[in-house]
């Protein structure tokens, strides 16, 4: 998940980032081609917390360093300061070697010419491009031209659910509609409980939500030449109806409205929450002490039939992608870095452990990619996900429009109305913001 800041700093850096395209990134104390001692490395928080990233990472970064001599610096970020350290590095050049981004991040991050592009040459490097999942290359930059980043983690959104809590309140069967969630949520939302939980001041997981209630209503927030069209009747729709399961079908808690670091995910193992719409949720409720029993995985609801394509999506396509700034001293301990984390073993290891699918073809074959919640996230990828809008602002509309959710968010739970009009209201204003 991500919690991005206001829209003008965002805009500011990234038009500078744009102009300095000179700049790049790489540490100033590493290793060289000629003596490739050291590389740093940004990984963003994928697990419960940032402790529990590096129990994870550090031990995979102490195998590279035996098998090549390259030690790696490792910091992980959180996706709430990541984007903007990023544009901070493509400016003055005080940035890693390689780091993580959000695959939504990537055409954005390209237009700023800091990234290593992803040539023919480069995947070489690594294995070849083939070795990847065609859709996640393709969420990995701008069409027809070389990736800026090579595919890490994949993900896609599920709904899951608290089996204990579906069963005290008579639910057989997870939500397949819209119409079935509140349903659900109201028999649930009660004595304390709650049906569904958000994360509302997360700007990122805003835009996740209402770009996929979006593509329902028939949205796609960009028009065909890349022109925002924030206002149109599909997206005000959408927006509405995700703010209106707090608003109006009272099924989620108003203090959701304030939430940013996964705290729907500790309502949900404390049996608080009954469901969350999320990537993927099963390295966080083992760490809050849920067993694989007490909660299950379905896809997304629709609303009406089941998932696929145009008005029945149900995910955007999710990732996460690694990069490497193009000015960094050590260009080749950079992608030998890369072909580790990417190799068949790291990606079985490392997407088990945090729950998501590998992009790598060979290791997505593996049988622990089977289980229930994975196949529903795997399945999701590749029947009815579709990828956020690949336009050089992508960066400026998640803040924008995640902004004006957040901030019908605390109207909800303020009691303050949410109408049609003010919807429009302050997705108006965030078009504006796009515009200036």
């Amino acid at each position: 998940m991500r919690h991005l800041r206001a829209a003008s700093a965002v805009t500011l850096a990234l038009s500078i980032a744009v102009a300095a395209t000179g700049c790049g990134g790489g540490t100033t104390s590493g290793g060289s081609n000629e003596s490739p001692k050291t590389l740093t490395y940004w990984a963003s928080n994928q697990g419960p917390s940032i402790e529990a990233d590096k129990k994870i990472l550090t031990p995979e970064l102490k195998k590279f360093e035996k098998e090549t001599g390259i030690k790696v610096k490792l910091e992980v970020v959180p996706w709430a300061d990541l984007l903007n350290r990023i544009l901070a590095a493509t400016t003055s050049g005080q940035g890693p070697d390689v780091l993580n981004i959000g695959n939504t991040w990537s055409a954005s991050l390209q237009a700023t010419g800091a990234l290593l592009p992803w040539d023919d040459k480069n995947f070489e490097a690594i294995g070849g491009r083939d070795r990847f999942v065609d859709s996640a290359v393709a969420s990995a930059g701008k069409e027809g031209e070389p990736p800026a980043a090579v595919p890490l983690y994949s993900l896609a959104y599920a709904l899951y659910y608290n089996k204990k809590m579906f069963a005290e309140a008579g639910v057989e069967k997870p939500p397949a509609t819209w119409d079935e969630l509140v349903a659900t949520g109201k028999k649930i939302s009660k004595d304390g409980k709650w049906g569904l939980g958000a994360e509302g001041s997360n700007l990122s997981n805003n835009i996740h939500q209402t770009f996929v209630l979006g593509q329902q209503h028939g949205a796609d927030f960009f028009d065909k030449d890349g022109k925002a069209t924030f206002t149109s009747d599909g997206a005000v729709a959408a927006v509405k109806q995700y703010i209106d399961f707090m608003a109006k079908d009272k099924i989620i808690a108003p203090g959701n409205a304030e939430y940013a670091q996964n705290q729907s995910l500790t309502d949900f193992a404390k049996g608080k929450t009954a469901m969350v719409l999320w990537q993927a949720a099963a390295s966080t409720f083992a760490a809050q002490g849920m067993k694989p029993e007490d909660w299950g995985a379905a896809p997304v609801p629709v609303p009406s039939g089941a998932p696929g394509t145009g008005k029945q999506v149900n995910s955007m396509v999710a990732g996460i992608n690694m990069a490497v700034f193009k000015n960094t001293k050590n260009i080749d301990g950079a992608k030998k870095f890369v072909k580790f984390m990417t190799s068949d073993a790291e990606q079985k290891l490392l997407n088990k452990t945090y729950g998501s699918i590998p992009p790598v073809k060979a290791a997505q074959a593996d049988a622990a990619f089977g289980a229930p919640d994975l196949k529903v996230l795997r399945d999701t990828l590749a029947t009815s996900a579709a990828p956020l809008p690949q336009v050089p602002n992508e960066s400026q509309f998640e803040t924008a429009v995640g902004t004006a959710v957040k901030e019908l968010w605390a109207d909800a739970a303020a009691g303050r109305p949410v109408t049609e009009a003010s919807v429009k209201e302050r997705l108006e204003k965030a078009q504006q913001t796009m515009q200036q």
